[in-house]
């Protein structure tokens, strides 16, 4: 049997996920390919992909697929990756210019406006230029390494994990592994989770190769990826996703809201 094809983020909180499919004993065993969160999920859904790495808010609409449990990308508090980048105080943001390859956090994002600021916005989907992006709109979402390593001056910043925990105290779920369910995903859990503990064992090492790549110290890096990324699934980070796709149901993001349901 071939080897089930992965459609993997190509931002750094996404390395310790993989990082034993890079350099440990689960190297070889999948196909990866690196691209953006939108991409994953599109990937995932026309089947040119077994398993993604994809924007939690697109499990609600896939048909036939499993969450594999036990792991995600998260935030229990502060996530410094997905920033609200305004000129204008958030209560009187009208227009936001969002990434293009932003998913979960442009649905985060209406979610927080609609339903803890009472307040309708206006989306404009852009590249990720946040200079160009300011110039289009009131207020630019910016996420991933972008967010991490942007060193510009706005009038207000806002991590939107932040917000969220503010607001309902609990964890935010950015990412989730999901696959369709036909390509026996149980099977290949444990290769999954080992990759992650081998990841979480090399926090030194990633940082040491990322560090240069984004212009940040290692000591930056092993802080985000240790401090404000969560890679568990646990019964908090739950109870923080199946808030957010009640309120993303409600907000009329998703028609419907689904279960959640592991392999």
């Amino acid at each position: 049997m071939p080897a089930l094809k992965l459609s993997v983020v190509q931002y750094l909180n996404t390395v310790p996920l993989i990082w034993g499919m890079l350099r440990g004993e689960q190297q070889g065993k999948f196909d990866l390919r690196f691209t953006t969160p939108a991409n994953c999920a599109d990937a995932v859904h026309q089947r040119q992909a077994d398993v993604g790495i994809i924007p939690s808010i697109e499990y609600q609409r896939l048909d036939r697929v499993q969450i594999l449990s036990g792991m995600s990308i998260a935030a229990k508090n502060q996530v410094r990756s997905v920033l609200l980048l305004s000129k204008v105080p958030l209560a009187k943001i009208q227009t936001v210019a969002t990434d293009n390859s932003s998913r979960t956090s442009a649905a985060l994002l209406r979610v927080m406006m609609r339903k803890f600021y009472s307040r309708w916005i206006t989306v404009i989907p852009l590249a990720p230029r946040p200079d160009i992006m300011l110039e289009r709109a009131d207020a630019a979402l910016l996420i991933g390494d972008a967010a991490l390593t942007y060193s510009g001056q706005v009038a207000e910043v806002y991590d939107l994990a932040a917000e969220w925990k503010r607001f309902t105290g609990l964890p935010f779920v950015f990412a989730l592994w999901v696959g369709h369910e036909d390509r026996n995903l149980t099977k290949h859990h444990a290769d999954f989770a080992a990759s992650l503990q081998f990841g979480l064992a090399h926090i030194d090492d990633i940082a040491a190769e990322y560090a240069p790549r984004l212009g940040m110290t290692a000591a930056a890096v092993k802080v985000y990826l240790t401090e404000n990324i969560d890679y568990s699934l646990d019964e908090e980070n739950r109870q923080g996703l199946r808030l957010f796709y009640k309120l993303a149901h409600e907000t009329g993001i998703i028609p419907v809201e689904k279960a959640l349901y592991f392999a």
